[in-house]
């Protein structure tokens, strides 16, 4: 019976330590800001009724406007956050989906970033050899 025990108790101690944990997710938003202004709202109102549950950064600038978005622990997809409500200054809610130009989830397309950088620093530094075998060479 103690031997059942120890191995009951072995037995759920290696599946916790096996156990995936859910990673974060990173989740870009763009606006148009033509399109936030006839709204009546702005980037930063938007951010603020995300950053009180999850981490947010904005940027502004000369390009469209960015929200990055850092939800921690979760199985969200670019599709359930668009659905979350955004309060208007007229008292109106709308869907993020609708206001936003864009939807991108980060994480999902980080592995296909690294290959794309990959492949490119490999390009660069292939041109570099090149240089330097063409210099060598004569």
């Amino acid at each position: 019976m103690k031997s059942i025990g120890i191995l009951t108790l072995t037995l759920f101690l290696s599946l916790s330590v096996f156990a995936k944990e859910t990673e974060s997710k990173t989740f870009l938003v763009l606006f148009k800001s033509k399109e936030l202004k006839s709204l009546n709202t702005s980037l930063k109102d938007i951010q603020s009724q995300f950053s009180s549950a999850f981490k947010t950064k904005s940027y502004s600038g000369n390009s469209e406007l960015a929200m990055i978005i850092s939800i921690p622990e979760c199985e969200f997809d670019a599709c359930f956050l668009g659905q979350f409500l955004v309060s208007l200054d007229q008292g109106e809610d709308v869907k993020l989906q609708e206001i936003a130009f864009r939807l991108i989830d980060m994480t999902a397309n980080k592995e296909s970033l690294e290959n794309y950088l990959s492949a490119f620093e490999d390009s660069q530094q292939k041109k570099k050899n090149d240089k330097r075998n063409s210099i060598a060479a004569p």
